[in-house]
C-alpha cells in the first residue's frame, strides 16, 4: 500500500463513551508470528508514545531538487501551531502528558499510563515474548477521537515490538577469503582525491549497541589516520551508547558504520543516534538527524525489515522524515539487506527491505569484490547461497515507481504494480571479500549491505565537499542518461550473478542497482 492507497476512512467513524472516533488510517498491527502472549500490560505502567502531525503544506519537487533553509522548511511545511495545541489538549484530557513538542519535525512525544493511552487510541496492550525478547504488542487498527482526527498522521511506539534488524556478517579475520581495510576500498572505487570530508557531517542511526573510543584510537591508529575522527553519541528516546555488549551483535553495527565512515572521510564530524529499536525510536532519530544543526550531509541507514513487517502509518511517516531531509539538503543512505530477494521472508514470494525501499532513500546493495593497489579484478553479485547472505534488492509493492527510474527498465512488482526498483547503488558487501573492522577489542572481517550504506554516506560526504553544493535527492542525477541496457555515468555495471529471483544485466538491475561507484567520474558527472 503506498502513502496515497491509505484511505480516508470517514466510513470507519463511530461513536463510543469518548464521542466520535475514526480508525488511523495504516495503523492495523498484526501480532508478531510465533510470539507467545503472557496477558495485558499492568494498566498503571507509564509509557511514551510519538504522534506524527500533519504537514502546513505538502512538500514540491521544486524543493528536494533545490534544497532550501531549516527556517524556511520549518515555516511552510512543518505541523500548524493549532494542531500542535489541539492535540496536546486532547492529550492532557485524557489523562497523559505531553513532553515535547517539534513543529519543524512534526513530532508530539506523550507519556502517560497504559490505561490513559489505551483508552486515547482505542486499543489493547499485551505482554508479548519471542525468543527471550519481552515487548508489548497490540492487533487491529488505533482509533482517534475528533480531536485527533486528520491532525495525527501517525501514533508509534504504543507496540514496542523490534522493529528493525542490523544487515551485516561477521567472520574471524582469518575466515575471510579476501579481506581489505576501507581505505582500499576507497580507492578501488576511485574516490575523489584530494577530499577527506572536511567542513562535512555524517550522521548514523542505530538502534541498539554502541562503542568504545578506546576501539577507535587503536583501529584508525592502525590505519595511519590521525587524529582519530571526531565522533559523538546522541541519545535518542532514552537510548544511549552501550558498548561492549555483543561484538557480533548490534556493536558490530555500530563499529563497522563508524569505522568506514571515519576511514573513508576521516575530516568529516560523525555524529551517532542511538534510538530504542521500534518503530517510533527509528523515525525519532531520523527525523532528530535531518533536523540537526549543522544539517548533516548524509544519514546512513544500516537497519531495516521487509516492507511488510511495518504499518502502513510508519512506513508512511518514515519516508516523510526522508523527504524532510532531502529538502533540507540531506541524502540518506540505506542497505538493502542480506537474504537475497525474498528479504528472510519465506513466502515463496520476493519481498524488498524498507527503509531502502522508500523513493527518498538511496538504497544500496552488494557486490563481492576482488581488487588490489586501486584495481578492481572482478565484481559481480554478492551471492553466497541460501541462508550465507546474497544482496538484497527487487521492486517495492509498497511505494510507486518514481519518475527517475522510468527508464531503466523496473520490472513489475510481485502484485503487478509499477513499483519502486531496489537498490539504486552497490559496493562491496560479501563478507568472503569483507571489510577489517575493530569491534570490542576483536579484530574482525564484517560484510553486508551494511557496510554499503557508510560507504556511500562518506562518498557523498567527500563529493559535497568537492562540489560545495549538498546533494539531498540525489537520484534524479545518479539516474539521468542511464537507459534499460546501459548505466549512469560514474559507474562500474555489475552484469553477473543473481540475489535469487532478480538475475544482473548491463545496465539497471535488482541485485546491484546502476552498479558500484567510480568516484571520480561521479564527481565530474556532479559537477557538470
Amino acid at each position: 500500500m503506498t502513502p496515497g492507497d491509505i484511505p480516508d476512512d470517514d466510513a470507519g467513524a463511530t461513536r463510543d463513551d469518548r464521542g466520535s472516533t475514526h480508525i488511523l488510517p495504516g495503523s492495523e498491527r498484526e501480532p508478531v508470528s510465533g510470539a507467545t502472549v503472557a496477558g495485558p500490560v499492568h494498566p498503571d505502567a507509564e509509557i511514551e508514545a510519538t504522534l506524527v502531525l500533519r504537514r502546513k503544506a505538502e512538500v514540491p519537487e521544486s524543493a528536494l531538487e533545490h534544497p532550501i533553509p531549516r527556517a524556511e522548511f520549518v515555516e511552510k511545511y512543518g505541523a500548524d501551531r493549532a494542531d500542535a495545541d489541539a492535540v496536546a489538549a486532547a492529550v492532557r484530557d485524557a489523562g497523559a502528558t505531553v513532553v515535547s513538542v517539534d513543529l519543524g519535525e512534526r513530532l508530539m512525544r506523550i507519556r502517560g499510563t497504559v490505561s490513559a493511552l489505551q483508552r486515547l487510541f482505542g486499543t489493547a496492550l499485551h505482554v508479548a515474548d519471542d525468543s527471550g525478547n519481552s515487548f508489548r504488542q497490540r492487533t487491529g487498527p488505533l482509533r482517534v477521537p475528533d480531536d485527533l482526527h486528520e491532525r495525527v498522521t501517525a501514533v508509534l511506539g504504543l507496540d514496542d515490538r523490534p522493529q528493525a534488524r542490523t544487515h551485516f556478517r561477521v567472520l574471524p579475520e582469518a575466515a575471510a577469503a579476501v579481506s581489505y581495510t576501507p581505505v582500499q576500498v576507497g580507492a578501488m572505487y576511485r574516490f575523489p582525491p584530494g577530499t577527506d570530508g572536511s567542513g562535512r557531517t555524517v550522521a548514523i542511526i542505530e538502534l541498539g549497541g554502541g562503542f568504545a573510543p578506546s576501539d577507535l584510537d587503536a583501529y584508525f591508529s592502525g590505519l595511519g589516520i590521525h587524529p582519530t575522527p571526531t565522533v559523538t553519541a546522541v541519545g535518542i528516546d532514552g537510548a544511549t551508547n552501550q558498548p561492549g555488549q555483543d561484538p557480533n551483535g548490534a556493536d558490530g553495527e555500530v563499529l563497522l558504520d563508524i569505522e568506514i565512515v571515519g576511514a573513508l572521510a576521516p575530516a568529516a564530524h560523525i555524529i551517532v543516534y542511538f534510538a530504542p529499536n521500534t518503530d517510533a525510536g527509528f523515525l525519532d532519530a531520523v527525523t532528530a538527524a535531518a533536523h540537526a544543526t549543522p544539517t548533516p550531509d548524509a544519514i546512513s541507514i544500516s537497519w531495516g525489515q521487509s516492507e511488510d513487517a511495518w504499518t502502513a502509518q510508519a512506513r508512511t511517516a518514515m519516508d516523510a522524515a526522508f523527504v524532510d531531509a532531502a529538502a533540507l539538503g540531506v541524502t540518506v543512505t540505506a542497505a538493502s539487506g542480506d537474504d537475497g530477494s525474498n528479504d528472510n521472508v519465506n513466502d515463496g514470494s520476493p519481498h524488498v527491505d524498507f527503509p531502502a525501499s522508500s523513493p527518498h532513500a538511496l538504497g544500496c546493495g552488494g557486490t563481492t569484490l576482488h581488487g588490489s593497489g586501486g584495481t578492481i579484478a572482478s565484481e559481480t553479485v554478492w551471492n553466497n547461497g541460501t541462508g550465507r547472505g546474497a544482496t538484497g534488492g527487487g521492486v517495492s509493492d509498497a511505494f510507486p515507481l518514481p519518475s527517475w527510474q522510468k527508464p531503466v527498465g523496473v520490472p513489475a512488482a510481485p502484485d503487478g504494480s509499477a513499483g519502486r526498483g531496489v537498490p539504486d547503488v552497490a559496493g562491496d558487501a560479501d563478507p568472503q571479500t569483507g571489510y577489517k573492522v575493530r569491534v570490542d577489542g576483536a579484530d574482525v572481517v564484517i560484510g553486508g549491505t551494511s557496510a554499503v550504506s557508510p560507504l556511500w554516506a562518506a562518498l557523498v560526504a567527500r563529493l559535497v565537499e568537492a562540489t560545495g553544493t549538498p546533494l539531498g535527492l540525489v537520484q534524479p542525477k545518479l539516474y539521468a542518461g542511464a537507459t534499460a541496457s546501459v548505466t549512469a555515468a560514474g559507474f562500474r555495471d555489475i552484469t553477473s550473478g543473481n540475489n535469487g529471483a532478480y538475475s544482473a544485466k548491463a545496465g539497471w538491475d535488482a541485485c546491484t542497482g546502476l552498479g558500484s561507484p567510480i568516484g571520480t567520474a561521479l564527481l565530474t558527472h556532479l559537477s557538470g
